[in-house]
């Protein structure tokens, strides 16, 4: 039976059978106008070193001297992250300001639900660059979804 479904020489193009789907969207050209995003770090610089080679081209990484340094629409990586950390960058921080926590591999639950609570919007354990590249373009992603979902709640009026 396997053979069978295997064996489909029809072509359905970007359907969930499809043989065609790019491997990885990411790459493809950006279609999409406004300003390409930006990771800023605070921490090692070690911690992050292979990550622009996964990141989509356009993608900037940059190092951040101090919470003083980070722009409202970058997204904030904190290498080694600690519930402080993230406390602290959430306060200095706008709210529309996505707060990605790298905490090390072996790190307890109780830190990753520490920084989780604490106002992360993403804890990513390790710190593989092609994961931890996965996760940030994901934080994208749900970031511009969730400014068009409240545009679209703001223009219904009832």
């Amino acid at each position: 039976m396997l053979v069978s479904l295997n064996s489909n020489t029809g072509h359905r193009d970007f359907t969930a059978t499809a043989t065609d789907l790019p491997i990885n969207p990411a790459s493809l050209p950006a279609v999409a106008a406004g300003p390409l995003p930006v990771v800023a770090y605070l921490g090692h610089p070690g911690r992050v070193a292979g990550l622009p080679q996964h990141l989509p081209p356009g993608w900037t990484v940059r190092r951040a001297a101090s919470l003083d340094d980070l722009n409202p629409d970058e997204i904030v990586l904190v290498a080694a992250a600690t519930v402080r950390d993230v406390e602290a960058a959430r306060d200095a921080l706008p709210t529309r300001t996505m707060v990605v926590a790298l905490v090390d591999e072996e790190a307890p639950a109780e830190i990753v639900a520490g920084v989780l609570t604490a106002g992360a919007d993403a804890c990513v354990r390790g710190g593989q660059p092609a994961i931890l590249a996965g996760h940030l373009v994901a934080c994208r992603r749900r970031d511009r979804a969730g400014r068009w979902a409240k545009l679209n709640e703001q223009a219904r009026r009832y």
